[in-house]
């Protein structure tokens, strides 16, 4: 049985600093992908951690200073809304990914990252599916990812006002899809996914789980 993310990926690799790579934000309608990198230090390492998607907001917001305080290094970026409309998620996800490790204030040698997509990043690279849930260092990276993620939607929320940005973050949600249909598609829609061009179009979004196009 798993026993949650641990150091020893981080430990097989002694080339020098080791970075987890995760991303959030590549199935929304709205708003951009994020992505973080971090380094951490072994002898300082945060209690808790685990892949974000099984923590609470709360949870994921009382380690976000925590990691940023123990770690070596860490940055976060960002590919807005229309480098996701020109390069596709897949490549808008790789960029921010790129920035978030180019962004760290020590370079590392090798970068682990979660899932099985072999990204164009600026250092050597081993993938790791369900990564999230296996080493400490991603699982910092996808809480700090999906942390910033979340802010700015709580952001754009208040320039936004009527699509509920801050409930759901630009997700599929009932009330994502009634304001689609009653205010059309806002500046930070990503135009080229389905619910959206069902807006544009002029036919309200099925709720059934329509999917992005990427």
């Amino acid at each position: 049985m798993s026993q949650g993310p641990h150091m020893r990926l981080e430990r097989a690799f002694v080339g020098g600093p080791v970075c987890g790579v995760d991303e959030a934000g590549r199935g929304p309608w709205a708003g951009p992908v994020s992505a973080a990198a971090v380094i951490l230090d072994p002898k300082r390492l945060p209690k808790g951690l685990d892949d974000s998607k099984k923590l609470s907001a709360k949870t994921r917001e009382a380690l976000e200073p925590e990691i940023k305080a123990k770690a070596v290094a860490w940055c976060v970026g960002f590919a807005s809304v229309e480098e996701i409309a020109s390069l596709n998620i897949l490549r808008a996800a790789g960029l921010a990914m790129r920035r978030a490790i180019e962004g760290l204030s020590v370079t590392p040698a090798f970068a682990l990252v979660d899932g099985n997509y072999r990204f164009d990043l600026p250092c050597e690279i081993g993938t790791v599916i369900g990564g999230d849930g296996k080493s400490k260092s991603i699982a910092a990276a996808s809480i700090l990812a999906k942390v910033a993620r979340d802010r700015l939607m709580i952001e754009m929320d208040a320039r936004y006002p009527g699509y509920g940005f801050a409930r759901h973050k630009g997700y599929h949600a009932e009330i994502h899809v009634e304001a689609l249909r009653t205010l059309g598609p806002c500046a930070i829609h990503r135009m080229g996914w389905a619910p959206v061009k069902l807006a544009l179009a002029g036919r309200a979004p099925r709720q059934d789980g329509l999917r992005f196009e990427g």
